[in-house]
């Protein structure tokens, strides 16, 4: 099904057309890869004073990226690949040969979200670095690498939005011209509104993480599962029907409306769990209660009967 939308030759900007990659002898560079090492580039500079305030060494970025490129890249993979597995068996190229061939287009973000956690948890293993910590910075970074990934969807002509018909409304960046069957029409710019959203995600937890003076780790995770699950179940019903995957390809599920549900409770989950965990809710009772606990240290104990001895 999706197989013949991605990867067009061409974009539509300001009614022209052009050629969406560069040549180089007889290889083509997209420029939907080249968004996506942008944004990789730009987050890897971005978080190194990040790195430096949470005490990690910025080094250490290296050792992650080398774990985390290859398996985002194969996990994003299997994802979009799972999530219309019957195109992939119906292909006439064969399952194995169209499943591995991503020149063709087809890689999904949650996939990669997952191949990059499994890649920061290797590498925290391997140079014993705290991996809650890691999994916050990440979390503030990678709303920042969505945003300008998705520019790709700009170049490739895809992932848009319904047809614009009012012609008071035919302009970007409410809209954008899109090569329709034949047919140049404008549709709802969902990669931009999506970029927007996710640029201002990015800030808003790149900002936490900056001026954040506790070192308690696991708030920017936890608001990045619920941000950007909220972003995509919302924008994921203006898209056009070819581009809400059923789930497995055979239900009439939207797959990534249930995959964001599940992304922002898990966020929910993992945000009172730290909230708990410090002290912020849920307190025992006997905190609640004013008492004081039989390991609290005693200097801090000021009794009624001390403040009578202390009158004496």
């Amino acid at each position: 099904m999706l197989e013949n939308l991605l990867n067009q030759d061409e974009f539509i900007l300001f009614g022209h057309h052009i050629k969406n990659h560069i040549s180089i002898g007889s290889v083509s560079i997209y420029f939907y890869a080249l968004a996506i090492v942008t944004g990789m580039i730009l987050c890897c500079v971005l978080a190194i004073p990040v790195f430096k305030k949470r005490g990690v060494p910025p080094d250490f970025i290296l050792d992650i990226m080398i774990w985390v490129i290859p398996l985002s890249i194969i996990c994003a993979r299997t994802w979009y690949v799972l999530f219309d597995i019957k195109t992939f068996i119906d292909s006439p190229k064969g399952f194995f040969l169209s499943a591995i061939n991503i020149r063709d287009g087809g890689l999904a973000i949650y996939g990669g979200v997952v191949g990059g956690a499994l890649g920061i948890v290797i590498a925290c293993k391997i140079k014993k670095v705290g991996i809650l910590k890691i999994f916050d910075i990440g979390g503030a970074m990678l709303p920042l690498g969505q945003a300008i990934g998705r520019w790709g969807n700009f170049f490739n002509q895809e992932v848009y939005g319904q047809e614009i018909t009012n012609p008071a409304f035919q302009f970007f960046p409410i809209g954008v011209e899109i090569e329709n069957g034949g047919t140049v029409g404008w549709y709802q710019a969902l990669f931009f509104y999506e970029s927007v959203l996710d640029l201002a995600l990015f800030i808003g937890l790149y900002l936490y993480l900056r001026k954040r003076k506790s070192d308690k780790s696991g708030y920017a995770m936890s608001f990045y599962f619920i941000g950007y699950g909220l972003i995509r179940a919302i924008l994921e019903g203006f898209r056009q029907s070819e581009y809400n995957l059923p789930l497995f390809g055979n239900t009439g599920i939207r797959a990534m409306i249930l995959v964001s549900a599940l992304l922002i409770a898990g966020g929910l989950i993992c945000l009172t769990f730290f909230l708990k965990r410090d002290g912020y809710i849920f307190k025992g009772k006997k905190a609640a209660s004013g008492e004081v606990p039989e390991d609290a240290p005693q200097g801090d104990i000021n009794t009624e009967k001390e403040k009578e001895d202390e009158k004496d």
